[in-house]
């Protein structure tokens, strides 16, 4: 199997790519931090990946994006899983303070996933067959005071997702829209989050993986529970919702 991994040094991009290893899965690995990556690499290939090449990608460098994507499939021939795991945090107070801060982090978060899954939806239609996941979030179910920029972002991946998801139905190509919850990971240790509804990455990763390896096409929550706390977060009324401390 041929996966690529976009965002690979994220903590739940390299726990999934530590379930693909052990299946001896060929790996092609995008990420930033070419120290980060060289330590991935060789982390997956000690847990059995058949092989595992990478390059370095910054998600803000738009113009590169065809350019990283021809240099998988160069180097891969057939590509059988995608997966789009970059993102960062955004500090939404940062972002009313600075035009530019903001326009970075919307096009790490929100741009350039929505380009990248456009183009590897193409190049899966030509192929007549693929898994296509994309990370997104809860967070884009509803616009909430402290994280609007980060919502509007990931809730443009995901009605990207569900439109690319509809014009690729017939063509082999699934296409999977992940919903983490809260969830442990470096990005999200100085946080305070509720415990009871925080998940481990290796929890996340696992329920995509199996997903993927089912070939759902569709909105996958995680941990499940989710999905039924974001039925009642969408259901309560704008004029509630917005005295609400969240």
């Amino acid at each position: 199997m041929n996966v690529l991994v976009i965002g690979a040094t994220s903590t739940i991009a390299e726990c999934l790519a530590r379930l693909f290893a052990k299946e001896s899965a060929h790996l092609f690995l995008l990420a930033r931090d070419p120290t980060r990556l060289k330590a991935v690499r060789g982390d997956l290939l000690a847990r059995g990946a058949e092989r595992v090449e990478t390059e370095c990608f910054d998600a803000a460098q738009l113009e590169t994006l065809e350019s990283v994507l021809d240099s998988a499939w160069n180097a891969m021939g057939t590509i059988d899983v995608a997966v789009v795991c970059h993102g960062t945090l955004t500090d939404q107070d940062k972002a009313e303070q600075s035009t530019t801060y903001a326009a970075r982090e919307f096009t790490i978060n929100g741009t350039s996933a929505t380009l990248l899954i456009t183009a590897l939806g193409a190049r899966f239609a030509a192929q007549k067959q693929g898994s296509l996941a994309v990370l997104g979030s809860v967070a884009g179910d509803r616009g909430r005071a402290s994280n609007y920029l980060y919502a509007a972002a990931k809730s443009a991946v995901a009605v990207c997702a569900e439109g690319l998801r509809a014009k690729l139905y017939r063509q082999g190509v699934s296409v999977l829209t992940v919903k983490p919850g809260y969830v442990r990971t470096a990005m999200t240790a100085d946080l305070a989050l509720p415990g009871p509804l925080v998940a481990s990455a290796d929890r996340v990763a696992g329920d995509i993986h199996r997903a993927i390896k089912r070939g759902k096409s569709g909105v996958l929550y995680t941990p499940w529970f989710w999905r039924w706390i974001m039925v009642v977060i969408r259901l309560i009324p704008p004029a509630i919702f917005v005295r609400l401390p969240l």
